[in-house]
This record gives structure tokens, C-alpha cells and sequence, in this order.
């Protein structure tokens, strides 16, 4: 009979945080969840409140607990990640990072970029900057997540994984609203704002990440590895999906120069190489399989 892990996962109480949450108890692990409070954690799960950022407060919320591997779904700057290492070094076997596509938001590749493009033991970290400003933070995610990456890369007495996820569509729980612009624009005949060339991406399904994530908890590579599902859509192609159930209308597309363009719009490539996940062993799906169905569950209907 295999023995049931300790599990804490740091944050991720909505969309594929709680899918992942639901994978973990379905397996029988023992799940505690961290967070501020602000919502309960599921029936199952073992519930700890703290704010990630006071030690003090985090250490005296954990007390004498050890996990087998920890879950950070809300580590967003090098200092909340310094601080995670102080604590959890001894206290944790593996820890995973939730990163982000936005690591590479400096990468201009025509191909989908490789987690080598960015070493996290090559990015230097700055605590000094202003983290703690939310306007700042919001400028600079993606320096955020590699610094939270380079901290982590650093420790070697804590293994990590950084999951660098694409961007995720799907659920009737996607809070972002980013389908939602463009069905909007369709039904009233609005133009959609691009930018004079609009680049493919790739995109991961939101119970695919949750998936994912499952899976990274109980691998034992170390690193970043990309999340992201085969094929790569432009910003035409998810319009058409949209166009289809959103009840009538064609996209009007609109080109502009302006900063502000509609959400998937991209000025650059943001596709990522899922090659190392796949010799891992993970099977991703492919993106146009599952897209109208993550467009029907957005929006509704059926797909």
C-alpha cells in the first residue's frame, strides 16, 4: 500500500489552484492549505492562515509540520521566495514553483522558446527593489518570477521545480474575463484592437495544468520545465472559436500602434518548447482539440 504524502499547497483556492487541491485529496494525500484566510479550504484538506510574507507568522502557523512536497501557486517576488527557502529548507523534500510564460517576456524567438532560454542561475536578484508596491509588482511579474526562480536555484539544500505555465483558457470559473472581451465585441460588431503583427502562442487547458501540476508533485527532476499544450493559436483563431458561440457576428479586427490592445494580441511570440516535459512523461493535448470546448465552458453552452 503506498503511503499517503504530506502535502502543502501555498495559495490556489480558485480555478486550477482548486483543481489541483481536488486531484490531491482524490489521491489520498494529505493536503494542508496556506493562505490569508480570505477563503476556506476545501472539505479534506487541512486549513493553516498566515501571510506567506511574515515569517514569524508562517513559521508559528506551520509548528512542527514536514511535507513531502510543497505546492507555491502565490510566490510572486524574490523575497517571498527567500523567505520560502528559509523556512522550508528541512522542512520540505521538493518544493514547486507555479512560474509563468512572462519569464521569457524578454526572448524574441520566432520558435517556441526552450527553459534554457532562461537560467535562473544567470538572472540576478534585486530585493531591493519595490516588490511590496502592487503597481510595481503588476509592471514586472515576469522579473518577479524569474527572481522568485533564481532564489530557489540557488539553494540546492531545497530541491525545486519551477512550472513556467502558458496561458490558461477553459472553465466556467475563468475569472479573467479575457474570452469574455472578445465575445462582447463580436456581439455588438466593436473592433477588436490588434497591434500591426499579432504573434501565436501557446496555451495549456485549466484542467490540464491542474494535471500537471498533479503529476510535477510526484516527479523528482529539478529546474524549470514549460506547461504548455501541443500547437499554438493566433489571436484570429481564438476570435473564430469565440465568434462561434457567442451566438452570431463575425470579428472585426482593428490595427493600432496604441499600448493597449485586446488580451492575446501579442507584439511578440509567447510560445514555449514542451519538449522536456514530454520526455519527462507528461502527454499534453493539443490546443485546437480542446479549444472549443474551453470557449463553450467560458461562455456557456456546450461543447
Amino acid at each position: 500500500m503506498t503511503k499517503a504524502r504530506e502535502v502543502l499547497v501555498i495559495g490556489g483556492n480558485r480555478y486550477f489552484g482548486k483543481r489541483l487541491i481536488a486531484r490531491l485529496l482524490a489521491a489520498g494525500d494529505r493536503v494542508t492549505v496556506l493562505n490569508r484566510g480570505s477563503s476556506p479550504a476545501p472539505a479534506g484538506a487541512v486549513a493553516l492562515t498566515a501571510d506567506r510574507g511574515d515569517e514569524g507568522a508562517l513559521t508559528r502557523a506551520l509548528g512542527d509540520r514536514t511535507f513531502d512536497v510543497v505546492l507555491d501557486q502565490v510566490c510572486y517576488t524574490p523575497r517571498q521566495a527567500e523567505l520560502a527557502r528559509r523556512v522550508f529548507t528541512g522542512r520540505a523534500r521538493r518544493y514547486v514553483l507555479t512560474s509563468t510564460v512572462e519569464v521569457y517576456e524578454h526572448q524574441h524567438s520566432a520558435a517556441p522558446v526552450r527553459e534554457s532560454a532562461v537560467d535562473p542561475l544567470t538572472v540576478a536578484v534585486d530585493t531591493g527593489l519595490p516588490w511590496d508596491d502592487p503597481e510595481f509588482l503588476d509592471w514586472n511579474y515576469g522579473e518577479g518570477k524569474r527572481q522568485a526562480e533564481a532564489v530557489f536555484a540557488a539553494g540546492p539544500d531545497l530541491p525545486y521545480a519551477s512550472v513556467r505555465v502558458a496561458h490558461v483558457l477553459g472553465g466556467a470559473d475563468d475569472f479573467t474575463g479575457r474570452l469574455a472581451h472578445y465575445a462582447d465585441r463580436i456581439r455588438s460588431g466593436a473592433p477588436i484592437a490588434v497591434p500591426p503583427v499579432a504573434h501565436p502562442a501557446t496555451y495549456i487547458h485549466v484542467e490540464e495544468i491542474a494535471d500537471f501540476l498533479f503529476w510535477t508533485a510526484g516527479e523528482d527532476f529539478t529546474g524549470p520545465v514549460n506547461a504548455a499544450s501541443h500547437g499554438e493559436l493566433t489571436v484570429e483563431e481564438l476570435a473564430a472559436e469565440v465568434a462561434v458561440r457567442a451566438g452570431g457576428g463575425e470579428p472585426r479586427f482593428e490595427t493600432t500602434d496604441a499600448a493597449e490592445v485586446s488580451p492575446f494580441a501579442f507584439r511578440r511570440h509567447y510560445g514555449m518548447d514542451n519538449t522536456r516535459a514530454v520526455r519527462l512523461g507528461f502527454a499534453f493535448g493539443d490546443v485546437r482539440r480542446w479549444l472549443p470546448r474551453a470557449v463553450a465552458e467560458t461562455l456557456g453552452g456546450t461543447g
